[in-house]
């Protein structure tokens, strides 16, 4: 790809490189913030050389190149900008942040407290993934082997608080490690563990006529850790002594949070987060898999706010509660509809660059990246996004039918197959989910052919 012609193509779409505000990217987009929205020419935007679609959400205006490649373009982008490769990315979040609803900064929020922790959340999938395929292989594990393989899988999410405390604290601008002491403090030893309170084995502490046990699996008492550390120590640093400032700042800031989560906060939100982690399974377990079809014939359309991120919390609840997360499979159902729809309506384009680009922009979706797939070819047309979501849906119905969900998160499509190797029936399963999905789509997509040519090739 010629980036040089691509800069070009993006600058003149979007008024020239003086209406540039800011500019950043994630795995697949370039986002630009600019000083006058009014100024793009969206045809340019659509036809830029080497893009795979363009959209405008959030204030941010973004061109689809895909993994690897954008961030080739970015690093050409900055230098014809003049800038360093990550010298605007915290000026960046702050203009998107002033372009959000209050709701939208919420879940904006949320995501970028978990988005950080993926990468540990799926490596232990994996892992768990692993440790069940060796089980059914037949291979048998002594005490201790047992005992390894049980660090492996189990540390991330025993110790899932002080993640999230880490990664909020930083995200609100507090001493990350402050955050990472308090997190360690909420799931220490001394502390009755949550899950054995839960389950009868253990009984919780009471001070203060109220009953204290551990905070093991809990996500928004640690965000809110991670708000009030930085809160706390910012507000602490104002009136104490610059002389005392290295010990009682963060004595005080760790006290008084602790105090804080332990007494008063944390068990509102505890109760708060269960109830709300319990209505959404409700909800998706609603009768006759209604919850299931809606879901999978949804999904995408968060995916196209760019705010799917947050549902990690959600699958991080259901994985705390339940052991199972259905909404990795509803998640890859969702997709594979969508992907069938976007593979028949590519072989519609009589260009043959036109058909070759559709397809390279469906098939990140196979590694669960569907960004160039929506914004490059779905979105194009209603009639091919509606077909997908139709087969996203049928993919949810057989979800409800298998009764089938998956024990890890972060992972979707063809990597997800990972998180089913310790049960070769439930993997059979996820790839019917699949087929049936992606095939309800693309024979979606066929019945309208006549009517969605006309619409790609006008």
């Amino acid at each position: 790809m010629n980036e040089q012609q691509t800069i070009n193509d993006v600058l003149a779409a979007v008024g020239g490189a003086e209406n540039v505000k800011n500019y950043e990217h994630c795995a697949t987009r370039l986002r630009l913030i600019l000083q006058d929205d009014q100024l793009v020419d969206k045809e340019k935007a659509e036809n830029v050389t080497g893009s795979k679609g363009y959209f405008f959400n959030t204030g941010q205006h973004q061109f689809i190149f895909g993994t690897g490649k954008v961030n080739q373009v970015y690093a050409a982008f900055a230098k014809k900008m003049g800038q360093g490769e990550t010298g605007n990315q915290q000026t960046f979040k702050e203009d998107v942040y002033a372009n959000l609803s209050p709701a939208q900064k919420i879940v904006r929020t949320l995501s970028d407290v978990l988005v950080p922790l993926i990468p540990a959340l799926v490596t232990t999938g994996l892992l768990m993934g692993i440790r069940g395929l060796l089980v059914e292989l037949g291979i048998s594990f002594s005490a201790d082997w047992y005992a390894m393989f049980e660090m492996l899988t189990d540390t991330a999410f025993a110790f899932l608080p002080v993640l999230i405390a880490y990664s909020a604290t930083k995200k609100f601008g507090g001493n990350p490690i402050i955050g990472i002491v308090v997190g360690l403090m909420m799931v220490s030893p001394q502390l009755p563990n949550a899950w054995s309170v839960a389950s009868g084995d253990a009984v919780p502490l009471h001070l203060f006529g109220l009953p204290i046990s551990g905070y093991q699996g809990s996500i928004f008492p640690a965000i809110i850790v991670g708000w009030l550390v930085s809160k706390l120590e910012r507000w602490f640093r104002k009136f104490v002594p610059q002389m005392m400032d290295l010990i009682v700042t963060p004595f005080l800031t760790i006290v008084v949070t602790l105090a804080l989560v332990l007494f008063a906060l944390g068990p509102i939100l505890q109760v708060a987060e269960k109830g709300v982690i319990n209505s959404i399974v409700y909800v998706v377990q609603a009768p006759f898999g209604i919850g299931y079809i809606l879901y999978g014939g949804l999904q995408q359309l968060i995916v196209i706010t760019g705010l799917h991120h947050s549902l990690s919390i959600i699958e991080l609840g259901l994985l705390n509660t339940t052991g199972e997360n259905v909404l990795q499979v509803l998640g890859t159902a969702s997709m594979a509809g969508q992907f069938g729809a976007a593979i028949a309506a590519a072989f519609l384009y009589r260009d043959q660059v036109k058909r070759s680009n559709a397809i390279s922009a469906a098939i990140p979706t196979l590694f669960g990246i569907t960004e160039p797939l929506l914004f490059g070819v779905n979105l194009r047309s209603m009639r091919i996004f509606v077909s997908g979501m139709i087969g996203g849906a049928v993919g949810g119905f057989m979800t409800y039918v298998f009764q089938l969900a998956a024990t890890g998160m972060g992972i979707t499509f063809i990597p997800g197959l990972l998180l089913y190797t310790g049960d070769l029936s439930a993997m059979l399963k996820y790839i019917a989910v699949i087929i049936v999905a992606f095939a309800v789509g693309f024979v979606c997509v066929q019945i309208q052919r006549g009517r969605i040519t006309k619409e790609v090739n006008h």
